[in-house]
């Protein structure tokens, strides 16, 4: 690379360094760290799977703002509404770059890793957003299938990769799924009741933040189970208008409580909180993991 392309390297990554620099829980940090329980990497690998996930991460969440019509992101305007969706995309390509070579440098295996879960990584997201776009219900079915892959494929490529540098040689990818699911639907539960719970969300982004995933048009779970019954129809019409009506929005929250959807979602975290627990003790327990439970336990 030359001198003057190295010059320029800082301004080009700024729409990365403007989501990277701003606050965040860092709940997908913490349950990354916990897989090391379990394979008891050294710390210098660990730094170096955690920097490869954090920054793969932000630049899918560069074009997740722009695929979503996101103005927000950590309480601060989004990448493309300060530097455009040009440079943005760019900057998203850029640091996926950056992050292959990253996996090359850290083991030889990595890239492959790296690709098959990408892959599954953008297939579900292509999915909701192929629902989202041609106003398709999914099957509860499918819809969990693509919570695994958009964000239990996420968690496992940090498995998997700190997996290489560890001499446990068990499988934690069916276990990585099932957190993804809750983590996600957790996530979008949270979004219609409780946006100051949202990770990434500060309390006095609550008011802009609420339902974001009905004005972007996104089919979730309640969304799903309110389908089902005739009184669902007035669910789907609110949800096709992509409304920021504050006041139609509480209206839909309303119509999701009276048809059982809210309860339902509930007990499928809660079903799926006490199957991961379980799952936890089966592969030996962790008291890290245990924790990271505890803490997204706060949607109840």
């Amino acid at each position: 690379m030359s001198n003057g392309s190295l010059h320029l390297e800082e301004e080009l990554l700024l729409p990365y360094t403007h989501i990277l620099e701003s606050s965040s829980k860092n709940m997908r940090r913490r349950i990354a760290e916990a897989f090391n329980h379990w394979m008891q990497i050294s710390d210098e690998k660990m730094n170096e799977v955690l920097q490869i996930v954090n920054m793969y991460h932000i630049a899918s969440l560069l074009a997740d703002d722009i695929q979503d019509g996101d103005n927000i992101r950590r309480g601060i305007p989004a990448a493309h509404c300060v530097f455009g969706v040009p440079r943005t995309l760019n900057a998203s390509v850029h640091v996926i770059l950056l992050v292959m070579k990253a996996c090359r440098e850290y083991h030889p295996e990595a890239m492959d890793i790296f690709n098959e879960q990408s892959l599954e990584l953008i297939r579900g997201q292509g999915k909701e957003l192929y629902w989202r776009d041609m106003f398709i219900c999914p099957t509860e079915e499918e819809y969990m299938g693509m919570l695994r892959q958009k964000t239990g494929e996420m968690f496992n490529l940090a498995a998997r990769l700190m997996q290489l540098a560890s001499s446990n040689t068990n499988d934690y990818c069916a276990f990585g799924r099932k957190l993804g699911m809750y983590f996600q639907l957790r996530d979008d539960y949270c979004n219609i009741s409780q946006p100051e719970k949202l990770e990434e969300r500060p309390s006095d982004q609550i008011l802009n933040d609420y339902y974001m995933d009905l004005t972007e048009g996104k089919f979730t779970l309640p969304i799903i189970h309110a389908a089902r019954s005739l009184k669902g129809t007035a669910v789907l019409n609110i949800l096709k208008q992509r409304t920021q009506d504050i006041n139609l929005k509480r209206f839909c929250v309303k119509l999701l409580e009276d048809l059982g959807s809210m309860e339902y979602t509930r007990k499928i975290l809660r079903d799926l909180d006490r199957d991961i627990r379980e799952e936890i003790a089966r592969l030996g327990g962790n008291p890290a993991m245990l924790s990271v439970m505890d803490q997204l336990l706060t949607w109840e």
